[in-house]
């Protein structure tokens, strides 16, 4: 699962999608060491051909589903192609930029948690899913899910599942959208980046209240 994410410091941004002249830089998100869901965060989409970075509910629930199906943070790599998920894999495909997430180990109530990151310090693009339109009074009906998969290697200490992690590279793939569902999958399976780009840490409890903020909570203990 990946339910806390490190979205502080997006610099780098731009110069990692060579592609893109520019971006639409509508998101107003400041910078947030504790990104926790129902949040609104800032996520890569394009638009009209551009590239857009844009505010989204982080969570995702058809407004059909409301009653039915709980509001999503995560989608299972092995469902984005069911019926449930199948229209935004084709239309609604969203990166996350980030600079870690965070998981916990123990038991309660003295649950460790570690700052997950590049080990090369550059930021993270999570694949995510993604429904847009005019705000409703269901906020979670235009919102975003990341997509996660089985961990594999020394993660798996950590936590049994990872966030879907891309290159620039292949988060422009991912991004494009003429590329076809089935290919954006298939990037998916083959082509997240293994444990072996990813580092991580003990970081202070203080990271598991939602109100606490700060560069502090990301620093190793």
């Amino acid at each position: 699962m990946c339910g806390r994410i490190d979205q502080s410091d997006l610099d780098d941004l731009l110069s990692d999608f060579s592609w893109a002249d520019e971006a639409y830089r509508r998101s107003r998100a400041e910078p947030c060491w504790n990104v926790a869901p129902t949040m609104r965060r800032a996520v890569l989409h394009v638009e009209g051909g551009a590239l857009a970075l844009d505010d989204l509910h982080w969570g995702y629930q058809a407004a059909w589903a409301v009653g039915k199906v709980p509001m999503a943070i995560n989608a299972k790599l092995e469902k984005i192609t069911g019926k449930y998920w199948s229209g935004l894999l084709k239309r609604g495909r969203v990166i996350m930029p980030a600079n870690g997430w965070y998981e916990w180990t123990g038991e309660k109530p003295n649950k460790q948690p570690w700052h997950i990151h590049r080990a090369d310090g550059h930021l993270l693009y999570l694949a995510g899913l993604a429904s847009f339109g005019p705000e409703g009074e269901i906020q979670a009906a235009n919102g975003f899910t990341l997509i996660t998969a089985d961990a594999h290697g020394g993660m798996i200490d950590i936590h049994d599942r990872r966030p879907i992690v891309f290159t620039a590279a292949d988060a422009a793939t991912w991004l494009d959208p003429a590329t076809p569902p089935e290919l954006a999958e298939q990037l998916a399976r083959e082509c997240a980046l293994g444990p072996e780009y990813f580092a991580w840490h003990k970081v202070d409890r203080a990271v598991g209240n939602v109100r606490n903020q700060g560069s502090q909570l990301a620093l190793p203990i």
